[in-house]
């Protein structure tokens, strides 16, 4: 990928993980915690900088390949939206659809869940026109 640029990158995974951070930690909390079945016991357990850490890695690579194929396509700004959003409800979102159907998971956990990948691409998609303006 020689098309890498760190500080676009960075950027977009930091609205990502921004959006998360809102999203789980402020707006559906809650009802999050619900829907996943945990108690506030189960939430403190594990370590949470080792999570946090491999979310934004996680997120990190999304925007990677995201901004590899922004490099290499030279899209409008709407289109640049189009693809992180459709890469969201295109890939992302049915992919954690199968795995909750099988794992049984309520339909307000794939909900909630669904929401935050595709305002979070929606947000990447957003750093990312900035940036290439």
């Amino acid at each position: 990928m020689s098309d890498f640029a760190l500080w676009p990158v960075l950027a977009g995974t930091a609205a990502f993980f921004i959006v998360g951070a809102l999203w789980y930690g402020v707006i559906f909390a809650a009802p999050w915690q619900r829907a996943a079945g945990l108690s506030n016991t189960q939430l403190r357990e594990g370590n949470m900088g080792v999570i946090f850490a491999l979310a934004f890695l996680f997120e990190m690579l999304i925007a990677m390949v995201l901004w590899h194929l922004l490099a290499r396509t030279d899209p409008k700004p709407f289109v640049v939206m189009m693809m992180a959003v459709g890469f969201a409800g295109g890939v992302m979102i049915p992919a954690i659809g199968i795995n909750y159907l099988f794992l049984r998971k309520p339909l307000g956990l794939f909900l909630i869940d669904a929401g935050h990948f595709l305002v979070g691409m929606a947000a990447m998609g957003g750093v990312f026109v900035w940036f290439r303006s």
